[in-house]
């Protein structure tokens, strides 16, 4: 079989925007939407991808010319679809620690006028020690400072160049939390007052993301090729479904036309209505049941809602607590939860839940904890299944033998990769062994209060100190036990 670049010619455009992350999300939703873009208006621009980390994709990216495939699949309008699109709209994908020169000169390219990124929700982060002579900075606020002020630099100070961003990393005012941290680095580095004056011209703007991505087709792949007739190591799966809100203070619907293009992209002036939708509904669904649910034993979103005992878990989640947390009109958020349960039921999206699980402390935090703390408020009392859900997801961290990157945890039907940051994991490690002796599995009832406290009472993981609200320790340490005396499962049943 032909290899894809045998079959498709890549297609020259000026490189207008620059993207850092290279992963299968921003492949399938915003890079196939400037492939749109580029077909139906006079866009005419390419994406130049940056590896926000030092292992990735871009090898394998640059070996295809930039090149894949998006196979979008599930029921729309009563009818099961399937859509092939090759995407022509990645120029390049750069891997800064490698070819930091190549990257830096990119900030000379007058062409370039938007920068998108999704570097997972604890991507935007201060990173102690970047230095503006870093070659890169560890962190992404710290590579955008040092972008924007080779950009100034090198263009003078000229306003007419600087950069709309627009990033989609899933935490609240995303792109106000980079622009502070930027502002912050641009005053450690002492870059001066003409930079801070030509960073005001730069705008910043907020979004919400909202397209299930499973990513590559690993057990399809051999059969996808086959029908598309060539063999493309990059094929991203995700579902028809797609939606962008885009929240700015200028207009920018004519340089970036997804509209015109007829995406279902919404520029407004508050999104804070589509975000908390989306994050404590679909995001927060996920969450919630996801550690609970691997740790019973299911491995994909489709088999959670296909199982009785842990649909009804996520249901109880959804639409008694969650949606009794939020603000706004209930029968319009009741609505928006009963279309996303058919989107996670579509049979052609095979979302692993361990893909779900990456970086779940910060995603727990952003998805779940509100609404944990807002029903709390709301009804004066502790929402029974978001709470057991914390236990879970605890559960879920007891690992050991910390090793590339991950932990590595157990469950009945064998052992599963913990991925997390390494600081996270180290002290999910250390907490496990500090509690009951070493980090073997189960812990006892002693374990649980401990490991319990250690967790909750972490302010640095959750803003807050969790353990100083009533109930919610001695809650979730009872879970906890639970969970490793009579198993997960008995735990659900016997409570939902």
């Amino acid at each position: 079989m032909k290899s894809i670049i045998e079959v498709v010619k890549t297609v020259k455009r000026p490189e207008k925007i620059l993207q850092f992350g290279e992963g299968n999300f921003l492949r399938a939703f915003v890079d196939w939407q400037i492939d749109l873009v580029n077909e139906k208006t006079a866009f005419n621009g390419n994406v130049v991808v940056v590896q926000p980390l030092e292992q990735g994709l871009s090898d394998m990216i640059n070996s295809q010319n930039g090149l894949y495939t998006t196979v979008l699949r599930g029921v729309e309008d009563g009818k099961i679809t399937e859509e092939f699109r090759t995407i022509t709209s990645i120029s390049r994908c750069l891997n800064p620690y490698m070819q930091y020169d190549d990257y830096i000169k990119c900030a000379e390219n007058p062409d370039l006028r938007f920068v998108i990124s999704n570097t997972t929700e604890a991507g935007i982060s201060y990173g102690a020690g970047d230095t503006r002579a870093d070659k890169p900075q560890r962190s992404f606020p710290g590579k955008v400072t040092a972008f924007l002020y080779r950009r100034f630099a090198y263009f003078k100070g000229d306003e007419t160049k600087a950069l709309v961003f627009i990033p989609c990393e899933l935490i609240e005012k995303n792109s106000d939390k980079l622009k502070e941290l930027v502002e912050c680095y641009a005053a450690e580095w002492n870059l001066g007052s003409a930079f801070g004056k030509w960073l005001e011209t730069c705008d910043f703007c907020n979004s919400l993301v909202d397209r299930i991505v499973p990513g590559y087709p690993k057990e399809e792949a051999e059969a996808l090729c086959q029908k598309i007739g060539y063999a493309d190591n990059l094929l991203d799966a995700a579902e028809i479904f797609h939606l962008w809100v885009i929240e700015t203070r200028r207009d920018y619907r004519a340089e970036l036309p997804f509209v015109q293009a007829g995406l279902n992209v919404i520029w407004t002036d508050d999104m804070s209505f589509y975000r908390t939708r989306k994050v404590r509904i679909l995001n927060g669904a996920h969450t919630l049941s996801v550690p609970a649910a691997f740790l019973y034993g299911l491995d994909t979103v489709e088999a959670c809602i296909k199982d009785p005992t842990i649909a009804g878990l996520m249901k109880q989640g959804i639409f008694e607590e969650i949606i009794p947390s939020m603000d706004g009109n209930t029968g319009e958020l009741t609505q928006y939860a009963q279309d996303v349960l058919e989107r996670f039921a579509n049979p052609y999206i095979r979302h692993l839940l361990l893909s779900i699980t990456l970086n779940s402390i910060s995603k727990y935090k952003t998805r779940v904890l509100p609404s944990l703390l807002d029903y709390q408020k709301k009804k004066g009392k502790l929402p029974r299944t978001i709470t057991f859900s914390f236990a879970a997801l605890i559960a879920f961290y007891n690992g050991k033998n910390l090793a590339n990157g991950e932990l590595s945890g157990t469950r009945e039907n064998g052992t599963y990769p913990i991925k997390d940051d390494e600081d996270i994991l180290v002290q999910f490690a250390s907490i496990y062994a500090e509690a009951n002796g070493s980090a073997q599995t189960p812990p006892g009832t002693d374990a649980a209060k401990k490991i319990t406290h250690a967790v909750l009472s972490n302010a640095a993981w959750w803003g807050q100190d969790l353990s100083a609200i009533k109930g919610l320790e001695d809650t979730v340490a009872e879970y906890l036990d639970a969970i490793w005396k009579i198993g997960i499962k008995g735990v659900i049943t016997g409570n939902y």
